[in-house]
């Protein structure tokens, strides 16, 4: 478990996934959550591996150069190829293995089309939210690479929710979009019989949420997304307990610590908010330390203070008092 804990602490933070040297050469660790469903962190962002007899559906991938310790990782647990990928929002770190994880596996269904098609049956299914594969296929701005062609989503969803039958992997899943929360395709994944709910960026423990408002996240949505996962989860004795929660960073959590997450966001918010209606510039209100009582947990509060500002107001940044 202390092992465990210092992966945890070596995953990058939430966001454009910057590659830190800590995350490249953390060791990539496998934790038992219930039943079937695991919980891999080191990896960059944390991996739900959910292992049935037909084959192991993935959230999330990872950094790129941590593919090869993943599918060691999952080696440890099974021997089942990778049949499904779900990515829950496009950053590299959650969305980095796609290809090479991927392409190690392959699809059921692909099977009865291989006979015409050559590869149909070769690589696993990727699943997100088309806004994912609006974000993720656009042409990279100057300097950076073209996200590979095979690490894109092959199957994409619009509406509210998407579920995915029990027939392809031994229980129903539930893929529930939150709009304009973390980003703009955000997706939190429900495993119905056993009780899991993976969260992506959503919800992490490690630090103050990344509003991302270059691609269509906002603070009201980050909160709007919590409250939805206090609904969609259960307690156990006193709150503890319950439905357990893979964060996008950090450790397994439960109803709780969602809550607690929940609250911070939302008194943040409103001290913010508190701060425009004074007319204050965004460099005024990160020089009230509003977050102060809760930095020592979170961290450097200035990206969120920032994201927090400009969902608030418009994406403006006040000059004038």
């Amino acid at each position: 478990m202390r092992s465990l804990a210092i992966a945890a602490l070596l995953t990058t933070a939430p966001g454009l996934a910057q590659q830190s040297p800590s995350a490249a050469d953390a060791e990539v660790h496998a934790l038992k959550v219930r039943g079937d469903v695991y919980m891999l962190v080191g990896a960059g962002g944390n991996i739900t591996v959910s292992v049935t007899n037909g084959g192991v559906l993935l959230v999330d991938t990872g950094l790129a150069q941590n593919s090869e310790k993943v599918l060691a990782a999952i080696k440890t647990i099974t021997d089942q190829p990778v049949r499904y990928i779900i990515n829950t929002h496009a950053h590299l770190d959650h969305t980095g293995g796609n290809e090479k994880i991927a392409l190690s596996g392959s699809t059921l269904a692909g099977g009865n089309f291989a006979a015409t098609i050559q590869d149909a049956a070769s690589g696993a299914e990727i699943f997100a939210h088309e806004n994912v594969l609006l974000r993720m296929g656009k042409p990279p701005a100057t300097g950076r690479a073209a996200i590979p062609f095979r690490a894109l989503p092959t199957d994409t969803y619009h509406s509210p929710e998407m579920r995915l039958s029990a027939l392809y992997h031994g229980e129903p899943i539930r893929i529930i979009h939150q709009p304009a929360a973390h980003t703009d395709g955000d997706s939190i994944v429900v495993f119905t019989r056993t009780d899991v709910i993976s969260t992506g960026d959503l919800f992490t423990t490690t630090s103050y949420p990344f509003v991302d408002l270059e691609r269509g996240g906002n603070v009201q949505g980050i909160i709007d997304g919590l409250n939805r996962l206090l609904d969609l989860a259960l307690p156990y004795f006193r709150s503890e307990g319950g439905t357990m929660i893979i964060p996008g960073h950090g450790r397994l959590c439960d109803m709780a610590d969602v809550a607690y997450y929940r609250d911070m966001v939302t008194i943040i918010r409103d001290r913010v908010e508190d701060q425009i209606k004074r007319g204050k510039t965004l460099e005024q209100v990160k020089d009230a330390k509003l977050t102060l009582d809760y930095d020592p947990r979170y961290g450097n509060p200035d990206r969120f203070v920032e994201g927090v500002y400009r969902s608030l107001s418009g994406g403006r940044l006040s000059t004038d008092r």
